[in-house]
């Protein structure tokens, strides 16, 4: 059976309807292609309680994978960091870290972003820029290390 992931877009505009989230789909697609089960992104209104509500709310559907795009700058309303630090337990920043990396790679501005990633008792919590072009270079990175985290999680010996 396979683990259960969810995908929450942060974006006043998308949240509103005034703009198509054009970045959930993509994180989506990556999901399912890995072999999660992953419905459509959620989409929520910048802000740090949104996001927090939203995490919570994947948790106790199940969501042992949660993937964030959006809110990660540094604009007033980009607070998805600060929503995700009220659940994760556990920071893992080596995540993060190459995520900017890469990021920078492709544009120096990739460095200003500020996502967080880590775990709760149950699930692994990943903060991606909201761009297509970041989440289509994150994805690959999440992947290849969720599974690990959700079997080390769950109590599993290390591979």
């Amino acid at each position: 059976m396979p683990h259960t992931a969810v995908v929450v877009t942060v974006s006043d505009r998308s949240a509103a309807g005034a703009r198509p989230d054009a970045s959930g789909p993509l994180a989506v697609a990556a999901l399912r292609e890995a072999g999660y089960a992953c419905a459509d992104a959620v989409v929520v209104a910048d802000g740090a309680d949104s996001v927090e509500r939203a995490l919570r709310a994947a948790m106790d559907a199940g969501a042992r994978l949660i993937v964030t795009t959006g809110g990660t700058g540094i604009s007033p309303r980009d607070q998805t960091p600060e929503g995700t630090a009220r659940v994760i337990e556990r920071d893992l920043p080596g995540i993060v870290e190459e995520l900017r990396r890469r990021g920078a790679a492709e544009k120096p501005v990739g460095m200003l972003s500020r996502g967080r990633a880590g775990v709760t008792a149950t699930a692994l919590i990943v903060n991606l820029p909201g761009s297509p072009a970041a989440v289509s270079t994150g994805m690959p990175v999440v992947v290849s290390v969720a599974r690990h985290v959700i079997d080390q999680l769950a109590g599993g010996d290390h591979a």
